[in-house]
């Protein structure tokens, strides 16, 4: 029978997600020499080649491919046993660490992290804030536990490393100067807004969901400013240098509530009849689930994902 080293496995894994073995001895911690061996290891007990030159970078082989397969239904075990063990050990404690983007840390991790620390005051909760898609970085790399991330910019469904749990559909509201002609128009739709000056990040998540919503309704925005942060933004709005979609959960960020309610300069209007979203998931790496306190901290998220679809902090229609 061959000797399937998990250890070994896990760096084949690696190199298929990073695709060479500099990368790969940099994200684990190892020099490349060391990488190389373990893989020449590996396809020694395994009795197949696993690796093929490809110019300066090497290539997995139709058998590392294979190897990798049923390698996924392993770890998958694994991480279901780590479960089960947890849960006999520690019970009501011990430790999840969350990784979540910046939105999504006050208007649901902290009421959830709040909720629990009621119902099960033993089971810690740590929080890292990270960008949409560098969270599931963080999960693969096994750096935390949960991730919070925004459907787009998650890897898919099938991905057979991580289990996806839809949270919310955060709606998005425009934010425009107090003093702007449609601040106050009936019916106001997203359509609308076409001639004026966006303002919206450079790069990352929010330029491509600023964009794609602005496409669905019809016209691609004009970007007078790019920005970030939402208290830039907010300031931007109120000094009438542009208009800006703004995501609910936002409005539960360090001083947003009461700006969010049309004080500072800014009105900040629901789009009724073609209001976009974001879609936000959690995800945890496959296997996992069961864990008591993984699931304790997925439960209180949805509970807090449910108390901010309800409408909790929503901008009254102007």
């Amino acid at each position: 029978m061959a000797d399937w080293d998990i250890k070994k496995l896990r760096i084949l894994r690696t190199l298929q997600e990073l695709g060479t073995v500099t990368a790969t001895a940099e994200a684990l911690h190892m020099t490349p020499s060391a990488v190389s061996q373990q893989l020449t290891g590996l396809a020694k007990a395994l009795g197949v080649t696993l690796l093929e030159a490809h110019g300066r970078r090497v290539r997995l082989t139709d058998a590392a491919q294979l190897v990798l397969r049923h390698a996924e239904a392993v770890f998958a075990q694994l991480e279901r046993a780590d479960a089960e063990l947890l849960g006999y050990l520690q019970g009501e404690a011990g430790q999840v660490r969350v990784g979540a983007f910046s939105t999504a840390v006050p208007a649901l991790v902290v009421p959830a992290v709040q909720e629990l620390r009621r119902t099960h005051p033993g089971l810690a909760v740590s929080v890292r804030e990270a960008e949409a898609e560098a969270a599931y970085e963080l999960l693969a790399e096994g750096s935390v536990d949960l991730a919070l991330s925004l459907a787009a910019h998650a890897p898919t469904p099938r991905d057979p490393r991580f289990s996806r749990v839809s949270l919310l559909a955060d709606p998005l509201d425009v934010a425009l100067p107090a003093g702007h002609p449609l601040a106050a128009e009936p019916g106001l739709r997203l359509a609308d807004l076409a001639g004026e000056p966006w303002i919206f990040g450079s790069s990352g998540p929010w330029s491509q969901i600023t964009t794609t919503a602005c496409e669905n309704a019809g016209f691609v925005p004009e970007q007078a400013h790019a920005a970030a942060d939402w208290n830039a933004i907010w300031a931007m709005v109120a000094a009438g240098m542009g208009v800006a979609l703004v995501p609910r959960m936002a409005m539960e960020g360090v001083g947003a509530p009461g700006r969010a309610r049309g004080g500072a300069g800014v009105v900040l209007r629901v789009l009724h009849a073609d209001q976009p979203r974001r879609h936000v998931v959690a995800a945890v790496r496959r296997g996992s689930e069961g864990a008591p306190g993984l699931s304790r901290v997925l439960a209180a998220l949805r509970q807090a994902a449910a108390a901010q679809a309800r409408g909790d902090g929503a901008p009254p229609p102007a």
